[in-house]
């Protein structure tokens, strides 16, 4: 993720499922940057902060993300973020230390289209969504997976045959690759494809998306329990959750802005402001601070931007998706869509943005994103 006050950045919302083509990244627009150039004492802490996170990220499973609970007050909330986002900028996954798990099979699961469904070689693994197979290769099973869909942009999964045209599964494509398992979600289709893999014999595991943070680990558990490695879910659930309260410890004090999520794709003329259910309420929620949708009564994931709509949210700070602001023409055509300068983010030129594939995607890398947002949006 990238954060900046005052220069330009870019879009999606939870349901568009175009992927980033970029590096993952983040930055803050406009206002000021605290600390101005790093000194060298700043550079060595950056440089302890970003080896505990690869260290702690790569034990079994309790690593703290980017450093430990121990030393994450806010004094190093600005090392941890820049450590997240070097992370980050690498588009590359951390699996659990140690020997990779073993699945033992047969187990039998709920599927989320209502079926039981029995798995009995993981030897050759299928996710049809970008964050189911990051938490396959984040449980040490990536060497298994023998193909990709469109979403899966991370490092890992780039050199994988792709089983998808534009977002519409190819049965023929992932059948050729002779998988013993697909992992799809409620999104996947169209069904035809998804019956006719069935239909081959292939068991079919369905998820509930991941829409908002609690979601990471029961998808989490219920991938390890399908893949015969329940421990290994457990041992990432708990680096996760000790990567996230780590995090959290480095709100300030007292601070709790109102920050508004805006969903745009100018070129579409679409402008939306989030509310509740958006997936970046418990984002925000997560990393100390008001979504200034749902505070403003938006009940709906997404509403229409409106200048009412707006005047009532009054955001501090305006969070967006890089694209969805490269779409309007950065910052300064940002300010010019009716009632977004008239806000205090506006006003303030308080805008922060972060990659699309990165920033709703729910999966073993979101605690640092916590990790950046803690930083960024409880800037002065």
């Amino acid at each position: 993720m990238r954060t900046s006050w005052g220069r330009t950045s870019q879009g999606r919302p939870p349901g568009d499922r175009t992927p980033g083509d970029r590096t993952p990244g983040g930055r803050l627009l406009g206002g000021r940057l605290r600390g101005g150039r790093p000194s060298g004492g700043r550079l060595a802490a950056l440089g302890l902060a970003l080896a505990l996170l690869t260290g702690a990220c790569g034990s079994g499973g309790t690593g703290t993300g980017a450093g430990g609970a121990a030393d994450a007050t806010p004094a190093s909330a600005s090392e941890r973020a820049a450590a997240a986002e070097k992370q980050l900028a690498k588009n590359s996954v951390v699996p659990l230390g140690g020997k990779a798990p073993t699945p033992e099979l047969p187990v039998t699961v709920d599927s989320s289209d209502g079926r039981r469904v029995t798995v009995r070689d993981a030897s050759r693994i299928l996710p049809l969504n970008g964050g189911v197979a990051e938490i396959v290769f984040t449980l040490g099973l990536g060497d298994r997976v023998v193909g990709r869909d469109v979403t899966a942009t991370f490092e890992e999964a780039k050199k994988l045959p792709q089983v998808t045209k534009a977002h519409d599964v190819s049965a023929e494509s992932v059948l050729s690759l002779r998988p013993s398992v697909v992992l799809a979600d409620t999104d996947t289709g169209p069904k035809e494809a998804v019956e006719q893999i069935r239909d081959a014999g292939i068991p079919v595991v369905v998820l509930d998306p991941a829409t908002k943070l609690s979601d990471v680990t029961t998808r989490t558990t219920r991938i390890a329990e399908a893949l015969g490695v329940p421990e290994a879910g457990e041992a990432l659930d708990k680096r996760m959750d000790e990567e996230l309260a780590a995090a959290r410890a480095g709100v300030p004090e007292g601070s709790r802005p109102k920050v508004a999520f805006l969903y745009m794709r100018g070129s579409a003329a679409v402008y939306l402001i989030g509310g509740e259910g958006s997936g970046a309420d418990s984002l925000l929620e997560a990393a100390g601070a008001v979504d200034a949708g749902t505070a403003a009564g938006l009940d709906k994931p997404f509403t229409p931007i409106t200048t009412e709509a707006l005047a009532a949210a009054q955001p501090d700070v305006i969070l967006m998706m890089t694209k969805g602001l490269e779409s309007v023409g950065g910052l300064d055509e940002l300010l010019k869509i009716p009632g977004i300068a008239q806000t205090p983010a506006g006003m303030n030129r308080r805008v922060v943005d972060m990659e699309d594939g990165v920033l709703l995607g729910f999966g073993p890398r979101t605690p640092l994103v916590i990790d950046i947002l803690v930083d960024r949006i409880h800037r002065e």
